[in-house]
């Protein structure tokens, strides 16, 4: 399903880039793992045989870096920016590829970060690209309308966990899509339980989930359901996102390439 009607306010991509479909993942706060199935959704399509990128939205908060290992800078040439490929070559760009130092904070007031994004599309080369990943920062604020109106996104995957209070603040991202009539893909709740290891049982240390409420107010799907899982932690700090099985995401594969289709 791709964009009827381009928006006015919709950018023209790098002449050197073809990127068929964009696909926004958001969240009404931060720290429920946003990135992680950000990058998730990338490697994953990426080993189906698709030509993946994640364009890092996330400008003053950026984690896709860490999570894929990279410290490399970017690379300027006279037709635009180069992205940074990962070990299994996805395409990828993130403000930390321009700081001197990654831990350099960047201290930007909002149209200076709207307009960086707006460069991370139509200035970085990203070439042949079959699905792009936004990882958009929480919130409804200043990036997510800039993304939304500058960029041809066709879906979005909202990420939640499973406290109440999460569950409240993640109607607002919803409301917020269907005002800029942006389709929502479906729910990821992430932190959802933790697995014995001995007995196999699901523990849900956060009480019981209230996000089917908020799905079904609204006409949508939870399309996964992540578990805590130390290893995977350990992984995205270690750099090895690349390395991990996601066996989970396979309901939210699915609608991502039959939605597209």
């Amino acid at each position: 399903m791709e964009n009827q009607k381009k928006p006015i306010f919709q950018i023209e991509q790098n002449e050197l880039s073809n990127i068929r479909r964009v696909v926004a993942v958001v969240s009404g706060k931060g720290g429920v793992g946003k990135s992680l199935v950000t990058s998730a959704l990338a490697v994953q399509m990426n080993r189906k045989g698709y030509r993946t990128a994640i364009l890092d939205a996330d400008i003053t908060g950026p984690s896709i870096p860490t999570a894929f290992g990279i410290r490399d800078k970017a690379v300027g040439i006279e037709q635009g920016i180069l992205p940074i490929k990962s070990k299994t070559d996805i395409a990828i760009m993130s403000v930390n590829f321009l700081l001197e130092d990654e831990t350099d904070p960047v201290v930007w007031r909002s149209p200076l970060i709207s307009g960086a994004i707006q460069q991370f599309w139509s200035d970085v080369i990203w070439g042949e690209i079959d699905y792009m990943f936004v990882d958009l920062p929480p919130g409804t604020g200043d990036v997510p309308l800039t993304v939304f109106q500058s960029l041809p996104v066709y879906g979005i995957v909202v990420v939640t966990s499973p406290q109440q209070l999460v569950a409240t603040i993640v109607a607002k991202a919803v409301k917020m899509a269907e005002l800029m009539n942006v389709p929502i893909l479906g729910i990821v709740e992430n932190m959802a339980y933790v697995q014995c290891p001995d007995c196999g049982k699901e523990i849900k240390i956060f009480g019981e989930s209230h996000i089917d409420e908020i799905a079904a107010d609204h006409n949508l799907e939870v399309l996964a359901r992540i578990p805590i899982d130390p290893a995977v932690a350990s992984a995205v700090d270690s750099g090895l996102i690349e390395d991990i099985e996601f066996g989970w995401l396979d309901r939210l594969i699915e609608r991502v390439e039959n939605t597209s289709s």
